[in-house]
């Protein structure tokens, strides 16, 4: 195990901050935070898993090996993790978030900060997550964090970035002090909903790029695929109310050829596992964990017609996916589409 990973900040600030997720993510969060001298309270879902944490100060499974801050409490009381914190990172997956949000919400005060870095939407209400927390919580100040994020390297002290999106400065500049270091830089755009969509558009390339990468389509073709994808995400972001040129930052580009590229990615081992011949659901529980882009491909499938626009890729994913379209024939009708212009968004009248 990996030791001596606090260096005690400046131990000049001793406010707590809570993290509400005891996943990978969310316990890279709290190192950070913790190694820089705060305390940090840490919720899991499982006593038994807060329990373990306490005594051993590793989060066995999701970062197994790595000794975590000793400035981190766990528990699994979920009041006790987020009550008299001054800011509260919420880590949880999509698809639980609106009930955390909801129990969080009888307790959290206006004057606290809270900030999602979960990358979804909501299905049946598509709903991004600072949306739920307007509606769920009580804080005037909310916020999203989302980059080329992957927890298991920010844990490892690789060399990292990320964006804060937010209306509220103070916040911004409360996250940028707590996470900001030697190897950690947080950068701030006020678009919330393109930072947002930034993170959860790139996890069904991440698919798309996992299956060309086991079909071995060659890197022209990854190239390509990174491209249009970076087109669909603008085109999406664009018509609903989002500024595309956020897409060229971290949340966006950044966060894309990441999620992409690499085998850490959930979502692109999930690609990766359906290109050597696995259903979804057999790439699903060999993951063991939530492949968000699955989700985010039936979801925004829907929501096309009503913006008039077209994302062929992510049609083509769904139709993979969900329609028992064959891979030959998706790959030969995606190929056969219109020619369309290359660069969409900078050459307006």
């Amino acid at each position: 195990m990996e030791k001596g990973r606090d260096n005690g900040g400046n131990g000049a600030v001793t406010e707590r901050i809570g993290i509400i997720g005891g996943g990978s993510f969310g316990s890279a969060l709290a190192d950070i935070i913790g190694t820089r001298g705060r305390p940090v309270s840490l919720w899991f879902r499982s006593p038994e898993a807060a329990a373990e944490f306490n005594a051993t100060h590793e989060n066995r499974k999701y970062l197994p090996g790595l000794t975590l801050s000793s400035n981190i409490t766990a528990t699994s009381d979920l009041a006790e993790a987020s009550r008299d914190c001054s800011l509260v990172l919420i880590c949880v997956p999509s698809p639980y978030f609106r009930e955390t949000a909801r129990r969080l919400g009888a307790w959290m005060r206006e004057d606290q900060m809270i900030v999602s870095t979960t990358k979804g939407i909501e299905t049946g209400t598509f709903r991004l997550m600072t949306e739920i927390l307007a509606e769920e919580v009580r804080c005037r100040r909310i916020g999203a964090l989302s980059g080329p994020n992957l927890a298991k390297e920010i844990a490892a002290r690789k060399i990292s970035g990320t964006v804060i999106a937010s209306e509220h400065g103070d916040l911004i500049a409360t996250v940028q002090e707590l996470l900001s270091g030697d190897y950690f830089r947080v950068y701030s755009n006020p678009d919330v909903r393109g930072v947002e969509l930034g993170g959860v558009l790139k996890n069904v390339y991440a698919i798309a790029t996992g299956l060309a990468t086991a079909l071995d389509l060659g890197d022209n073709a990854r190239g390509m695929l990174l491209t249009r994808a970076l087109a669909e995400m603008s085109r999406f972001a664009e018509k609903w109310g989002a500024d595309p040129l956020t897409f060229l930052g971290l949340a966006g580009v950044g966060d894309l050829v990441t999620t992409c590229t690499s085998p850490l990615s959930r979502n692109f081992r999930v690609g990766y596992l359906i290109g050597q011949g696995k259903t979804l659901d057999e790439a699903v529980r060999e993951i063991g964990e939530v492949a968000e882009g699955v989700h985010t491909v039936a979801i925004v499938r829907k929501k096309l017609a009503e913006l008039g626009i077209r994302m062929h890729i992510l049609e083509g994913l769904h139709a993979l996916l969900f329609e028992g379209v064959p891979l030959d024939k998706l790959l030969r009708e995606l190929m056969n589409l219109p020619q369309m212009e290359d660069v969409e968004f900078g050459r307006r009248p």
